[in-house]
């Protein structure tokens, strides 16, 4: 009995040794400093509000000349000289061609003697119905021998009239021997040579002159795009000056813009049913002749003004999985929610909206990829590069960004 009770107390005192052991491991893990708290993270925002954004159509056109002559053939004969190089300038009433003029020369001669001829003969008949006249009062000859007189004085005069149309007729054949430029401007080449044989009849195109100062520029806009605008314009949405004032530039075929501003003549009131696209037609200086016939260009028309309008940097505008524009914007809670936006395209730097912000609205564009829906941020003025300062006008920085708890 005592040695079982000896070997319970030493069981007692081994226990105890452990524990008194293994408590300071505890006491040293309870020091360990906990860990700190979640910080709520910092995102760059901008405040929108309303702006006048240009709004601007883009088309695609073709250049035409703004006159256009051809020049063709008004009297058989033979090319005698051709009196111009090709691919230069022109002068209206300047000569071009030379046809042969023998033939109407002989014309003009022979309509001249007929006309001599009528003139003599009714010189003859004037006389002779004066005669008459003084006779028949005097009951000298019969009323019909007067009658017949007086007719063949208004025969003759008629055949006087006759020749004179015969011979300017002759003259304006002659005149066309010598094939002038109706217009001024830049003559293509030559489609007949010295020698070749022009007819009338067949009207034979001998030339083309264009006038290449300015130029036309047709452009083709779909009309549901002009119904859009002009909804707008009746609304109040869209400030416009009038199409006379409408701004118009170009983009070339390289991909460079084209110096100096168009002007918008008219838009087209019928609609191609096959197309559904109107014609809309601008006029360019072409000084230096960069601008051709039949040249492809991009235009940019300025239709007017959208005063109401938001802008948002490009950083700030994400898609969702269905391709549709979003923002997050940070509600008076502090917290982040999400928009679903409607745009009408980019000004400068940024994305011109026109649905889903309200004026007022922080929309974030620094720090987009570390939120998400629901979550609380701090909100810091965004610091946007000074690119444009169209942009920084359109876009300012929030500068009244406060935090948000």
């Amino acid at each position: 009995m005592p040695a079982l009770l000896k070997n319970r107390n030493f069981r007692m005192l081994a226990a105890s040794a452990a524990i008194s052991a293994v408590l300071p491991l505890f006491a040293a893990c309870s020091d360990k400093p906990a860990a700190p708290p979640q910080q709520t993270p910092e995102v760059g925002v901008v405040t929108v509000n309303p702006t006048g954004v240009p709004v601007t159509v883009e088309l695609p056109g073709r250049v035409s000349a703004h006159l256009v002559a051809e020049v063709r053939a008004r009297v058989d004969g033979i090319v005698l000289k051709r009196a111009f190089t090709e691919g230069s300038e022109v002068k209206a009433g300047q000569t071009l061609y030379k046809i042969d003029p023998a033939p109407y020369i002989a014309s003009l001669n022979s309509a001249k003697a007929t006309l001599a001829k009528a003139q003599a003969s009714l010189a003859s008949t004037h006389a002779e119905a004066e005669r008459y006249k003084v006779l028949v009062a005097a009951n000298a000859i019969s009323k019909q021998d007067y009658d017949n007189a007086v007719a063949s004085e208004g025969q003759a005069a008629a055949d006087v009239a006759s020749g004179k149309a015969a011979v300017d007729t002759a003259q304006i054949n002659l005149g066309y021997t010598d094939v002038t430029s109706p217009i001024s401007g830049r003559i293509g080449k030559s489609s007949v040579t010295e020698g070749a044989y022009v007819q009338s009849s067949a009207a034979t195109l001998l030339a083309t002159v264009q006038q290449l100062d300015p130029v036309y520029v047709d452009l083709t806009q779909s009309s549901l795009v002009g119904l859009k605008l002009r909804r707008d314009a009746q609304e109040g949405r869209l400030k416009t000056s009038g199409p006379n004032a409408a701004k118009v530039t170009l983009i070339l075929e390289d991909g460079r813009p084209y110096g100096g501003t168009g002007k918008l003549e008219f838009s087209d009131v019928t609609v191609d049913q096959t197309t559904g696209s109107v014609t809309v037609r601008a006029l360019f200086d072409n000084a230096q002749r960069v601008l051709l016939p039949g040249m492809y260009v991009r235009a940019k028309i300025e239709e007017g003004v959208n005063e109401q309008a938001f802008v948002v940097p490009q950083q700030g505008v994400t898609h969702d999985q269905k391709g549709d524009p979003t923002a997050f914007v940070v509600g008076a809670d502090g917290k982040v929610v999400t928009r679903q936006l409607v745009t009408s395209g980019t000004y400068g730097a940024n994305w011109v909206v026109e649905s889903g912000l309200q004026t007022g609205d922080r929309v974030i564009v620094q720090g987009v990829d570390k939120v998400r829906p629901g979550m609380t941020v701090k909100t810091v003025a965004a610091q946007l590069p000074n690119t444009d300062a169209n942009t920084q006008t359109a876009a300012a920085p929030a500068s009244d960004a406060h935090s948000a708890q």
